[in-house]
């Protein structure tokens, strides 16, 4: 992507994103509800045209060369897709017919891929009949069935419960080291996020950082401490004036970065003993890392507000 920009009417939802994905990578968009995610993903699904900027697939020109490029594209959308009343074998056999495939060939191809998938003994059941963590599995199916070089995955773990969602990112990572798959994803979840090999942050149509989980997080040397009281203004100012230190104030709670953060926790909680209601440290994770480069917290009114907008 180059200098990839959109808008919806005097609202910009991409605001100038330029990145690359790589051959073979599980690449996660990680960002907020109303940070271009969905904008991102609906331009490069085919669905959208961009207000401006340039984005090749594979050498393909994704503005002028569509149809090339929806042939080595599988789609995940985030909502369902499946028709619930069919099989979960119907539903394959109709979009192998959408690809041009048909006949014995295309229900082997249908019954590998379920097998791949871990769900061929449920190929005769409708897909009602499903857990949700099984019928992401038949979507993935469905779309991984014309073999396709490139996997668009919107928000894949809506839905699913931490277990289910373990399950699903280590069957992507099966899907890239054994059959050659390039995953793109987007995502709110850190945890799917932390199990891809590179993330970018996507905030207010921005991408904000990039890089592998852990290069992100070291970005924060140090421990992330929080702090507890009832007066936080009162304790931000002392700890301020004793350590040097210039806290947040955030969920009700003051926040800052330091290296041996254990100390400064002990020292905090002797220092101001009537004042600490409590006070922890932790290694930063990358809700921390988003924060940092965004000065606000992934979940926000503001962020909420803007998502209203894009997904109208």
């Amino acid at each position: 992507m180059e200098q990839l920009r959109h808008q919806y009417g005097t609202r910009t939802a991409l605001d100038g994103i330029s990145l690359s994905v790589r051959t073979g990578e599980i690449f996660g968009i990680l960002g907020p509800n109303g940070g271009g995610k969905t904008t991102l993903f609906r331009i490069l699904s085919t669905l959208l045209q961009p207000s401006a900027g340039q984005v090749r697939v594979f050498g393909l020109s994704l503005l002028k060369q569509r149809e090339a490029v929806r042939k080595r594209l599988g789609v995940v959308f985030q909502h369902p897709s499946l028709d619930p009343q069919l099989t979960v074998m119907e539903n394959l056999i109709h979009q192998g017919h959408l690809y041009g495939l048909s006949g014995a060939g295309l229900r082997r191809r249908a019954g590998e891929m379920l097998n791949e998938m871990g769900v061929a003994d449920r190929a005769g059941e409708r897909v009602h009949t499903l857990s949700g963590g099984l019928q992401r599995r038949v979507e993935l199916a469905k779309g991984l069935l014309h073999r396709p070089d490139l996997l668009l995955l919107d928000e894949p773990s809506t839905g699913l419960d931490p277990g289910a969602r373990r399950d699903f990112s280590a069957l992507l990572r099966r899907l890239c080291d054994r059959g050659g798959v390039t995953i793109a994803l987007t995502t709110h979840f850190m945890e799917e996020a932390e199990r891809c090999d590179r993330v970018a942050f996507l905030d207010q149509g921005r991408i904000e950082a990039l890089g592998t989980p852990d290069e992100l997080k070291a970005h924060i040397p140090g421990d992330v401490v929080v702090v507890e009281s009832n007066d936080l203004a009162s304790l931000a100012e002392k700890i301020r004036a004793r350590f040097g230190v210039e806290p947040t104030r955030m969920d009700g709670s003051l926040r800052f970065e330091r290296a041996r953060g254990h100390e400064l926790v002990r020292e905090i909680a002797e220092t101001f003993p009537g004042e600490v209601l409590s006070a922890s440290f932790a290694r930063p994770t990358l809700e921390d890392v988003f924060l940092h480069f965004t000065g606000h917290r992934f979940w926000s009114p503001a962020a909420e507000d803007a998502a209203s907008g894009e997904n109208n």
